[in-house]
């Protein structure tokens, strides 16, 4: 799963801003969506997050940019290099390690206020173990009481439909022009997708083609991982309901030392 899957984000990660209509404003109204719900379930700020699955930095800027203290990884070492260069012209001081979120071990632990897993990163973590080390992982590294957020397609819905192909999608945006979409190649509850980006510059037209595995994973799977990792307080937010555009769900880190004093 590494290898593939950081393969895939090094071959996408200078191209990577080109699947959003204009990146810029996502990382804005992401970071509008996503702050807010850490800032009030924590109840206090700044925060020390860490977002573990960063890529070429969507999140993790514009968390920063509300003032947070923001330390990102990801298993690609082109997307990192592209966030931190990112991150650089906007003078954000965001610490980027290169790590796959089962293997978090370069981090102090119990360190962060809170975790963040963006863009549908955990479905890249094809088995339960996979995905046990990961909510194993992320658990250590938080405060007693810390909160993980992680965003993840709407699966219990894809699973009963399993659709083969999204798109195409059209942008137009300073004078260069581009076309995005996907196909999926569904095998059990796993599937290949299949990205495509085309765009043009002047009068030359690139077409460029991705792929990765992912798993379907459902709200009821990942709900079992992360009560046997010791989180609590689950809670599912639906797109209806943020304007986000993709299932959020919540969970809070036990905090055994409450417990014990009372």
């Amino acid at each position: 799963m590494s290898t593939d899957t950081a393969r895939f984000y090094d071959d996408l990660a200078e191209h990577y801003h080109l699947i959003f209509e204009n990146w810029g404003r996502s990382i804005e109204r992401q970071a509008g969506a996503l702050g807010p719900l850490l800032e009030n379930k924590l109840a206090r700020g700044p925060l020390k997050i860490l977002d573990c699955a960063c890529g070429i930095g969507t999140q993790a800027i514009g968390i920063a940019q509300r003032g947070h203290t923001v330390v990102a990884t990801d298993l690609s070492s082109a997307a990192i290099r592209r966030a931190a260069r990112e991150a650089r012209k906007l003078g954000l001081d965001i610490k980027f390690h290169v790590a796959d979120m089962r293997d978090l071990s370069a981090l102090p632990k119990s360190e962060f206020d809170a975790v963040l897993v963006g863009d549908n990163s955990l479905p890249h973590l094809l088995s339960d173990e996979d995905l046990s080390q990961a909510l194993e992982n992320i658990s250590i590294r938080l405060k007693p009481g810390g909160v993980l957020l992680a965003t993840i397609r709407d699966y219990d819905s894809l699973l009963s439909t399993r659709p083969s192909f999204q798109g195409p999608t059209f942008y137009s945006e300073n004078e260069t022009r581009r076309i995005v979409h996907q196909v999926w190649d569904w095998d059990g509850n796993q599937y290949e997708v299949h990205l495509y980006l085309t765009w043009n510059s002047v009068s030359l037209w690139t077409s460029k083609h991705y792929a990765s595995r992912y798993r379907a994973i459902t709200r009821a799977e990942l709900t079992q991982g992360l009560e046997s990792h010791g989180f609590k307080e689950i809670e599912w937010l639906m797109p209806e309901a943020t304007t986000f555009y993709q299932p959020i769900v919540l969970a809070r880190k036990e905090d055994n030392s409450a417990v014990e004093s009372a």
